[in-house]
């Protein structure tokens, strides 16, 4: 793996983890303000090395619920919902699962189009909550992301064109996967999506 430059291999001494993790220590932690929503402190999110930083370069550590499968639970996408997590459990984000292959998934009989519906009141509900929302593409009985990589490729198209302009909506491309799933898969498929997304 290559982080900013750098080669990982496997084997590596154990000095290149702890240079990682020594990097992580030294990057100033942002700040709190308890007036202001997680999305007003620090704003669109970015990863720098092994961090995950604010728009001022500061370390943020998300905080959040999954919503486990919409397709099954689709009453869990409400703002009261969300706003109780961020104001009595202190999260900072919400992840909507969306399964793909299971029972009523995207990919398996589900209505795709309600689901992109919950997906989309998940993420004004966030929004509005001023909260970041993963938007998660939830594998699990497909085993493999290349199963149904067409309609990935299509809905993060979709959702990733809707929410250009967001400052607080992130994408997972690929959960779960599992089976005899192979790198080389994950990584083609991957690479795949995020030129979609980032397109």
């Amino acid at each position: 793996i290559t982080v900013d430059g750098v080669e990982y291999k496997s084997g590596d001494k154990a000095e290149t983890t702890t240079e990682a993790t020594t990097e992580a220590k030294e990057k100033e932690t942002a700040k709190e303000d308890s007036s202001k929503t997680p999305v007003a402190n620090h704003g669109k999110l970015s990863v720098d090395g092994v961090n995950i930083v604010d728009e001022s370069g500061k370390v943020v550590q998300l905080k959040g619920v999954s919503t486990h499968g919409i397709n099954w639970f689709p009453e869990y996408v409400n703002e009261e919902a969300f706003k109780t997590l961020r104001d009595d459990w202190k999260a900072n984000t919400i992840r909507l699962a969306m399964y793909t292959e299971d029972y009523n998934g995207y990919c398996s009989g589900g209505n795709q189009e309600e689901l992109k519906k919950l997906v989309n009141d998940g993420v004004t509900y966030a929004t509005n909550l001023g909260m970041y929302a993963i938007i998660d593409w939830h594998i699990l009985n497909d085993n493999t992301p290349v199963k149904n990589q067409k309609a990935a490729e299509s809905f993060f198209e979709e959702m990733s064109k809707k929410y250009a302009d967001s400052n607080n909506v992130i994408y997972e491309i690929c959960n779960e996967p599992n089976g005899g799933t192979t790198w080389s898969e994950i990584k083609g498929y991957a690479e795949s999506v995020i030129a979609i997304i980032r397109a």
